[in-house]
């Protein structure tokens, strides 16, 4: 097959490619950055250098794939998040219908089942509503939950205060996934066509915030770190003195609210999937290499 893939050389983009590529198929890999074209090409993979908002440029590289793997770049420095992630998501579906393309997997998030209350994932929900308007083509929607590496985010509050602190924690259970395991599931779909509009949710585990921080204690050798809840105005407060725009403070208080009620993984609880083979204790190797830099 003639596969196309975003997302340059990311977590999951990298590991998904060199995948599909053991398994015989032309992959094409679009990085918005020139310096990447070499590393693309040394895998095996052709280079597409240009932006995934642009409709023009993703109709000339879609043209003649027979799938396509549809990410959409985080880039705060959007100041509407909702409408980066639209724009993002109209200009795939124009280059979608533009090139004929038949088989498409859209990278989303457990949480998109909702309309509202849940920060950034309301940018995957109007995203896959997007999709959805296309026709004729066999589409799927992967749903990944709490990527590990989002917890990288949390070692400077552990190095000052010996604790993680964020408006979910506890006994708040939430399932965590690998990239690798995504990559897995990513391309077991997208040489599969199935007759209509398919959700795959992906998770390597399903912890809760103690159970967590218990794994990531142990390997930086703090046994007794815990992961405590605190309120949304100090999550808010707290976000927004680090330097955070206030716009986005607001999202990921919004999302971790979510977290925290248990609304963002009601649809992830009806369709568990089997859980990936990464566990949290294998990535707390790296969590742990990062922490002692």
């Amino acid at each position: 097959m003639k596969i196309v893939l975003t997302g340059s050389l990311g977590h999951i983009s990298k590991p998904l490619a060199e995948k599909l590529l053991s398994q015989g198929h032309n992959v094409t890999i679009i990085s918005s950055a020139e310096n990447k074209r070499g590393q693309i090409e040394k895998l095996g993979a052709t280079s597409a250098i240009g932006s995934v908002s642009d409709a023009a440029f993703l109709t000339q590289t879609f043209t003649g794939a027979d799938a396509v793997y549809c990410m959409l770049p985080p880039n705060f420095a959007e100041q509407d998040q909702i409408a980066y992630y639209k724009k993002l998501a109209a200009a795939y579906t124009l280059a979608i219908k533009a090139a004929n393309v038949k088989r498409v997997v859209h990278l989303s998030s457990y949480g998109a089942h909702l309309s509202s209350g849940t920060g950034f994932i309301l940018g995957s929900h109007e995203s896959e509503k997007i999709f959805n308007t296309l026709t004729g083509v066999a589409l799927t929607h992967i749903r990944p939950g709490y990527f590990y590496y989002n917890l990288l985010n949390f070692i400077p509050m552990i190095k000052q205060g010996n604790i993680i602190a964020a408006n979910y924690g506890g006994e708040d259970r939430v399932p965590m996934v690998a990239p690798e395991d995504i990559a897995i599931a990513v391309a077991e779909e997208i040489t599969a066509m199935p007759e209509s509009t398919t959700i795959r949710y992906v998770a390597s585990n399903d912890l809760s915030c103690n159970e967590a921080a218990a794994i990531i204690g142990k390997a930086i050798e703090k046994p007794q770190l815990q992961w405590i809840t605190i309120s949304n105005e100090e999550m808010q407060q707290g976000m927004e003195s680090n330097g955070i725009p206030t716009k986005i403070a607001a999202l990921f208080t919004e999302l971790g609210a979510a977290t925290h009620s248990g609304i963002l993984r009601e649809d992830y609880d009806k369709n568990q999937p089997l859980l990936g083979n990464i566990k949290l204790r294998d990535f707390a190797k790296k969590f742990a290499a990062a922490y002692n830099k």
